[in-house]
């Protein structure tokens, strides 16, 4: 099992001018997997596309994910083209990772598609999505999508769709459409059973998702763990008394978990700072220290 370990940039990251290239430059110098972008309108985040085309730009080994992009509400020929094109000029470094958007009024609102039309709507964009990407003529006559005879080029060698979440209808969407599992705010504990659904209903559908393609996106916070997050865990998570147990507080304390989902089977790590370092040199300094400590944790 190949274990492999990247870097996530949450919705609030600053990085979105030229202090972004330095943090790639850095990933890319030290023989990090990945560099994972979130998506929000409303945040300073950078827009996730326009973001991985300028890193893939300036680096050749270092790959670049979404956690995740919202799917309702954008067009799925277009999308699939701006992907299928990044994928091949980067050579296969992109790993798209989608999701329905955030249960935020402001964001449903740009996004302009109704919290309960979302669901059916990434599957039918999803499905349309994979079409174009095998590079020949289709059709598609669906609830809400109508295509004949479309042909997207360039077709890319290989596209693995990564979708997250733990709540029952999420995994058994994973188990029917994805092609990788990565979600946040678990524990191996949940990544074990998690897994153990996933793979009852890809049986189900005869297909499977491979074994190096079971992740996890840790948060990790090494003071106090902000207030506001607090209060979200204490009422996504009422079953944990720790929270601790989600958002490790040290470098030990992060390798410590990361050796407990690998026990499970995880085998690709997004680690994400909840309180980011200060500035280019502050991100250099972070980055060097975390390839000290969880680089060695790669394995194959």
């Amino acid at each position: 099992m190949k274990v492999r370990i990247g870097f996530g940039l949450g919705t609030s990251t600053d990085l979105h001018g030229p202090s972004f290239g330095t943090v790639v430059d850095t990933l890319e110098e030290l023989d990090f997997d990945s560099l994972w972008l979130s998506e929000r309108i409303s945040g300073p985040a950078p827009d996730p596309t326009v973001a991985m085309a300028f890193g893939a730009g300036r680096t050749t080994k270092l790959k670049f994910g979404m956690s995740v992009m919202v799917l309702p509400g954008r067009n799925p020929v277009v999308l699939a083209k701006e992907l299928a094109t990044l994928a091949t000029m980067s050579g296969g470094r992109l790993l798209p990772a989608f999701g329905l958007g955030a249960v935020d009024p402001v964001e449903q609102q740009a996004f302009g598609v109704e919290r309960t039309e979302r669901a059916k709507r990434f599957d039918e964009m999803l499905a349309v999505m994979r079409k174009c990407w095998t590079g020949q003529p289709f059709s598609h006559h669906g609830e809400r999508y109508d295509y004949d005879e479309v042909t997207v080029l360039p077709a890319p060698k290989r596209m693995d769709v990564w979708l997250g979440g733990i709540a029952p209808s999420e995994l058994r969407r994973v188990g029917r459409v994805a092609d990788g599992w990565l979600p946040s705010f678990v524990t191996p504990d949940d990544a074990a059973a998690g897994r153990e659904t996933i793979e009852a209903v890809c049986a189900e559908h005869d297909r499977q998702i491979e074994d190096d393609h079971y992740g996890v996106l840790i948060p990790y916070s090494f003071g106090p763990i902000p207030d506001r997050l607090q209060r979200l865990l204490a009422k996504r998570r009422p079953d944990l008394s720790d929270p601790r147990e989600l958002v490790p507080g040290s470098w030990d304390e992060l390798v410590a978990m990361i050796g407990r989902f690998v026990a499970v089977g995880t085998s690709k790590f997004v680690v994400l700072p909840l309180a980011e370092p200060d500035g280019a040199d502050g991100w250099v300094r972070h980055l060097h220290e975390a390839a000290d400590v969880l680089l060695p944790l790669e394995v194959g």
